[in-house]
């Protein structure tokens, strides 16, 4: 089994303005107010600045996208978030900006490495964006990141 996610997390009404200023980019909902948006090839082609590298850190972060995920994070919190498992055995890669500052990140962890005390990096950048864990769920599970194992899944849901 595999599982592949690499996207935008922050408020739905976040989110549906940055749709908006990049029509290429489709939102999903998840839960506790939360969405997505993920990062296909379209997107990271419409977004990345020309001759721009990966950020370091991430396998599929544009390079200078940090600028917009500043512009964007000056009114409500936004994460970019990477995870890739095969088998059981993969990485998560996570970073959150907040008023105009990178705040978390970027955190990485890859299997056989126990996740930190505060959680897996996309939790932590969860919380950091607003989301709750509950008494039967971690952030990742509470929000719904496990109702696609597919990134090409999100955009219908």
């Amino acid at each position: 089994m595999s599982y592949e996610l690499k996207a935008l997390i922050g408020s739905w009404d976040l989110l549906k303005v940055v749709a908006a200023e990049v029509p290429v980019a489709r939102v999903a909902r998840l839960e506790q107010g939360l969405a997505l948006i993920p990062m296909t090839d379209l997107l990271f082609d419409t977004v990345a600045e020309h001759g721009g590298l990966v950020q370091p850190g991430f396998t599929a972060f544009p390079g200078g996208f940090g600028r917009r995920l500043v512009a964007w994070s000056q009114s409500s919190p936004i994460g970019y978030v990477e995870a890739h498992y095969v088998e059981g055995s993969g990485t998560q890669r996570a970073a959150v900006w907040v008023d105009g500052r990178l705040v978390l990140g970027p955190l990485a962890c890859t299997s056989g490495q126990p996740f930190p005390e505060d959680g897996s990096p996309i939790s932590q950048a969860l919380r950091r964006i607003g989301a709750e864990r509950t008494a039967e769920a971690d952030e990742f599970d509470g929000v719904g990141l496990a109702r696609h194992s597919r990134l090409v899944d999100w955009p219908a849901d």
